[in-house]
């Protein structure tokens, strides 16, 4: 959760709640902006909606899906231990903002297959390929920012060497 501090007076402060991080929101909006000049590159280019669209719809997913699966591999490393209470109560919080980051993300790739299912092309490939295209991209991508945030913690050396499988030394 952040917030926002505004002085109203010199012994009043005015906070302003708002869900996430600023930094996530950042994140957000970051990618989004990459998805449109994605967009604008390849309508250009193309002078046809449908690339464009995939397209733009795709980075936005690759760049959101590497997002959320680098915080989804924080919060798995962080989940606390089922012992107490206080444990218990916060698994169900990390557990609601992983469902709240499912959801958002399937309702990105939901949208962007509605959104070029009404584009105006006929066919196999536009009507049952190409809406798929941007949630492949970012479940792909999930995954490879989960993979991308725990790489560095997997290879950091061993601090005794592992013996030869054949006794030699």
């Amino acid at each position: 959760m952040g917030r926002i501090e505004k002085q109203v007076s010199e012994g009043t402060v005015k906070y302003y709640w708002y869900p996430g991080d600023k930094r996530e929101w950042k994140r957000a909006a970051i990618s989004v902006g990459i998805g449109l000049g994605a967009f604008l590159v390849l309508y250009m280019m193309t002078r046809d909606l449908l690339p464009a669209v995939v397209g733009g719809t795709s980075v936005t997913a690759a760049v959101s899906g590497v997002n959320f699966g680098r915080r989804d591999a924080r919060a798995l490393s962080t989940f606390p231990t089922l012992t107490g209470r206080s444990a218990r109560i916060a698994a169900v919080t990390q557990t609601g903002r992983a469902a709240w980051r499912g959801l958002v993300h399937g309702l990105g790739g939901a949208t962007a297959a509605v959104l070029i299912l009404n584009l105006p092309h006929t066919g196999v490939v536009a009507d049952w390929v190409l809406p798929v295209v941007p949630a492949v991209v970012g479940a792909l991508a999930h995954q490879a920012g989960m993979l991308a945030e725990q790489l560095p913690a997997k290879a950091s050396p061993a601090a005794t060497p592992v013996p030869a499988a054949d006794g030699a030394k």
